[in-house]
Formats: structure tokens, sequence, C-alpha cells
């Protein structure tokens, strides 16, 4: 279905960054909003999910395209093969780590979607969704799963970012190449570093209780 398909590989490279790279940096100034305490936390979730046709926004920008990206993504990282002749021992193991990652990234998503956003449709009041997360990061095996999760979602999108600005013909020639490696892992770093202290905040006996919101 996918070999040799040059549309659906430029069409996977595409909705690693828009929108699902906007997805994650929303998901990152949302959860880092937990650093500031409970209700600066839920005014961020209110306004995400007060926007017109917010449902159908999530379908078609982002569970759709996190669909196809991630079904498409595990295929590649079945059927690929390192190639340190074209790419160097750094890029070809940058390569295998971008396939890994994937896998992880994929698998984390999953669990973490169970976790919350599911569990908001199957019932749980919107405004307790501070509450879950507390309990989620209080339990250890969850923080250091989550952890983990974070690290590689973040890795994947940052090298990822890399290869999509080369693959696109905006990175050209060994020197923008190499700035372009150097920005995004500093990227990554600083990234990982903000959803840890996000995951992090969570643990704070605040966000046992649901948050008295002030009206301004």
């Amino acid at each position: 279905m996918f070999r040799n398909s040059y549309f659906s590989r430029k069409l996977h490279s595409l909705l690693g960054v828009i929108p699902v790279g906007f997805f994650l940096i929303e998901h990152l100034l949302t959860n880092y909003s937990a650093t500031k305490g409970p209700e600066k936390f839920m005014e961020h979730v209110n306004w995400l999910h007060d926007l017109p046709l917010m449902l159908l926004l999530e379908i078609v920008g982002i569970w759709l395209p996190l669909l196809y990206h991630a079904v498409y993504g595990l295929y590649v990282a079945y059927t690929a093969r390192n190639n340190v002749s074209n790419y160097g021992y750094f890029r070809n193991q940058m390569f295998f780590l971008q396939r890994v990652t994937g896998v992880i990234t994929f698998l984390f998503v999953a669990f973490h979607f169970f976790q919350t956003r599911l569990q908001i449709t199957l019932g749980l009041p919107q405004d307790e969704i501070g509450i879950q997360m507390h309990n989620i990061a209080s339990n250890s095996l969850f923080f250091v799963l989550y952890c983990i999760g974070i690290v590689s979602a973040v890795f994947h999108f940052s090298n990822g970012m890399w290869s999509f600005l080369v693959s696109w013909g905006i990175t050209i020639g060994p020197r923008a190449q190499r700035v372009s490696t150097v920005i995004w892992m500093v990227v990554f770093v600083v990234m990982s570093i903000m959803f840890i202290m996000s995951l992090s905040a969570f643990v704070n006996p605040e966000f046992q209780s649901v948050p008295q919101m002030t009206k301004g």
C-alpha cells in the first residue's frame, strides 16, 4: 500500500509538523500552566474545550492526522534499514532512534489518551482532569512511564523537524544541517524539561480537588 510512495512519505512528513507538531506544542503550553497552579491549568483547559466545533477540530485536525502519521510511521519503522554510507554514523543513529521513539510515542499517546481524553468522553467531569493528572503523576510507575513517553515524543518531534527541513529542501548543505542539529537538540532539551516540570507540578496536593475558578 505504502511502498515507494513519494506522496505517502511527504504527507507523513508534513503531518508530523502540521498539525501534530502544533498539537505537541499546544499540549506543552497547556500542561506547563500547571506549574502556576490548578486555576491557571483549568483556564487553559476550559479555553480549549470552549472553542467552536471542538470535537470536529479534534477529530479532523488532530486524531486523524495523528493516526495516519502513526500507522505510516510504524510501517516505516518496520521496513526501514539504516544506511551508514549515506548518512554517517551519528545521523544513522539518529535515524534509528527516530524509529524507536516513534513506536514508544505511539504507545504512550494511546495510553495517555485512554487515561485522560477518553475518560472525559466516558463521563469524567472536565473540571476533574487536574485530579486525574494528579493521580497519574503521584503514581511512581506512571510517573516514570510518562517521563519515558515525554522524552521519546519530544525527541521524535525535534529530530523529525531536522529531517523535515532536509527533505523539504530548506536546510541544504552540511553547514546548514549542522546548525539545524544544534538548534533542534536545544529545542529537545528545553521542551523535555518543561514537560517534566509540568508533570511534576501535578504531584502538588493542590490538584487533589477541583479548583475554585475566579471570574475576571
